[in-house]
């Protein structure tokens, strides 16, 4: 087993706060929208692994020098939300974009899954 993989299996042990996702879906795929507030892109992860979507994160909230918080709301400084991909969206067509502490993900549907129209052909 890979060192990578070891450290993602600690990780989904420790424990997490969910963050409130939006699922919006419309004829082409599925959109997602993350609350991620305090994590950074270099501490935020997106997984795909056979139908398994994970996104975890990590708050990065800095003190200033000397100071220490007296009171803290939000003890835990890690995200963590697991979803089950159905199999008309196609994982390899996904894409990520972190603005304002929001994580949006665009995962369209398989070619199978999209409405086509059909040509009528007159004869």
């Amino acid at each position: 087993m890979d060192e990578s993989k070891l450290t993602r299996e600690a990780k989904r042990d420790e424990p997490a706060l969910l963050p409130p996702v939006d699922v919006i879906e419309d004829a082409s795929g599925i959109t997602l929208y993350a609350d991620l507030p305090g994590v950074p892109k270099d501490k935020l992860d997106v997984q795909v692994e056979a139908d398994t979507l994970t996104i975890s994160g990590e708050m990065a909230v800095a003190m200033p020098q000397g100071m220490a918080a007296t009171h803290a709301e939000v003890s835990l400084p890690r995200y963590r939300r697991t979803f089950t991909l159905s199999k008309e969206l196609d994982p390899e067509k996904l894409s990520a974009e972190l603005k304002n502490g929001v994580l949006k993900l665009r995962i369209e549907k398989a070619v199978h899954a999209q409405p086509r129209k059909v040509q009528i052909k007159v004869g």
